[in-house]
């Protein structure tokens, strides 16, 4: 028995959310992908959410978009018979909404409506862990509700009067709305100063030590949380399902050449992710700013694992993930490709460099994964002759510590110190 007064929303006891997904496809709009692999997408995030219950599935096709309605009035009403006669509670707009086309269609249809916007949104609540995220996410939630203070209740519209002060007589109950939004953003973004200090403390440690950052990416769902937990043993949350990681999660690992490096999985990509769901995870993607090498998982048994490349691609180069930074593409999910397309797609990754076929699943492929992380550690090295003061102790201790210096004298005002060490070595030295 609960004695919680509260409800949890995503209580299992209660009845499932039936749902109906409405991929629109506007023919004149330019995509790289099939609105049926868009449809795919959108089922799968539909039931990365606790409680939801896909009833049906459909792509509309639009030869224009209608301003008020987003479909034509005949497409509204035969969508509204189909989701009467299914029992629907939600339905799910793969696409952009406006406020007042959502307005109209909850009216007309007379069920919840959400946009992919909110769906991803929704997600993100429920798996986000750390402080940070939650936060993040909150942030994220409240800009996109600020854009829609356009609802059909009548609250809205009426006029307010008051003690004047909050924002004085005469104040309609939507500017009282933005500005509480505006209140509750403003103490958000104060918590979180906070909590990235305090982060930045966590990095900055550990910088100092003298392990590569190796970063997972790839787009969600691409199989990054098993490598992952193959890789290191750990139990993150791994599941056939959209975004089930939110949060960074790091690990160290020790190869089999006997180097150590520490292993970071990251959010999962996803196409046409909104600019303020890309500002909300940075704190997951910027372990893969400071990355030394990135592994970018592919589902190369997925059809459209090229597009989906792609789009990661793009996303890097967004967040200013520069060419410099090494990176190895892993084929993954062979286990899911039939023998003769395997051999193929493993012959070929073999005449590619830094590209890799795994099976994350079985373990097929990572002893030569992890063979290929540690040679991208091993890159070719320089001599320099450094001459540090002795107030300088912790940078000398730092080159000890990595393993590069050759010989040291010491002079009357320091050391003098041969080391051999790449130029990535040399770069956080000198950033120490």
């Amino acid at each position: 028995m609960s004695h919680d007064s509260g409800v949890d929303s995503h209580d299992t006891a209660a009845a499932p959310t039936r749902a109906w997904i409405v991929h629109p496809d506007l023919r004149a709009a330019q995509s790289r992908r099939l609105p049926e692999h868009g449809l795919a997408e959108a089922v799968s995030l539909a039931a990365a959410l606790p409680g939801m219950e896909v009833q049906g599935a459909e792509v509309v096709r639009l030869t224009r978009l209608h301003p008020g309605t987003l479909f034509g009035s005949g497409k509204v009403e035969e969508l509204k018979t189909r989701f009467a006669e299914a029992g629907v509670d939600l339905v799910l707009i793969d696409g952009p909404v406006s406020p007042i086309q959502q307005r109209n269609l909850e009216k007309a249809w007379g069920v919840k409506l959400l946009d992919r916007t909110s769906l991803i949104l929704e997600i993100f609540a429920d798996r986000a862990r750390t402080r940070e995220g939650v936060l993040q996410v909150e942030l994220a939630a409240l800009s996109y509700q600020r854009t829609r203070l356009v609802r059909a209740w009548t609250h809205l519209e009426r006029q307010r009067g008051g003690f004047g002060f909050v924002g004085g007589p005469g104040e309609t109950q939507k500017e009282a709305d933005r500005r509480a939004i505006d209140d509750q953003v403003i103490r958000i973004r104060r918590q979180l100063e906070k909590v990235v200090k305090t982060r930045e403390l966590h990095r900055s440690a550990r910088r100092k030590v003298p392990f590569p950052v190796v970063a997972l990416v790839g787009y969600t769902n691409a199989g990054k949380s098993t490598l992952f937990n193959r890789a290191t043993g750990a139990e993150v949350l791994a599941k056939d399902m959209l975004f089930a990681t939110l949060d960074p999660t790091m690990r160290g690992v020790t190869l089999p050449s006997g180097r150590k490096v520490i292993l970071s999985d990251t959010v999962g990509f996803i196409s046409d992710l909104p600019t303020q769901l890309v500002a909300a995870f940075r704190a997951t993607l910027e372990e893969v700013l400071e990355a030394d090498l990135i592994l970018h998982v592919r589902d190369i048994a997925h059809p459209e694992s090229a597009e989906q490349a792609a789009d990661v691609t793009d996303i890097l180069a967004s967040l200013g993930v520069k060419g410099e930074t090494p990176m190895i593409e892993v084929w993954n999910k062979l286990d899911l490709l039939d023998a003769a397309t395997r051999d193929r797609l493993v012959a070929q990754a073999a005449t590619r460099d830094n590209v890799l076929a795994v099976s994350a699943l079985t373990g097929a492929g990572l002893d030569d994964l992890l063979a290929a992380i540690s040679a991208a550690f091993d890159e070719e090295k320089t001599e320099r002759l450094l001459h540090l003061p002795f107030s300088d102790g912790r940078r000398r201790a730092w080159l000890h510590a990595e393993g590069v210096v050759q010989a040291e004298t010491q002079g009357e005002d320091g050391w003098d110190i041969a080391v051999l060490w790449t130029a990535r070595q040399e770069k956080r030295w000198r950033d120490l």
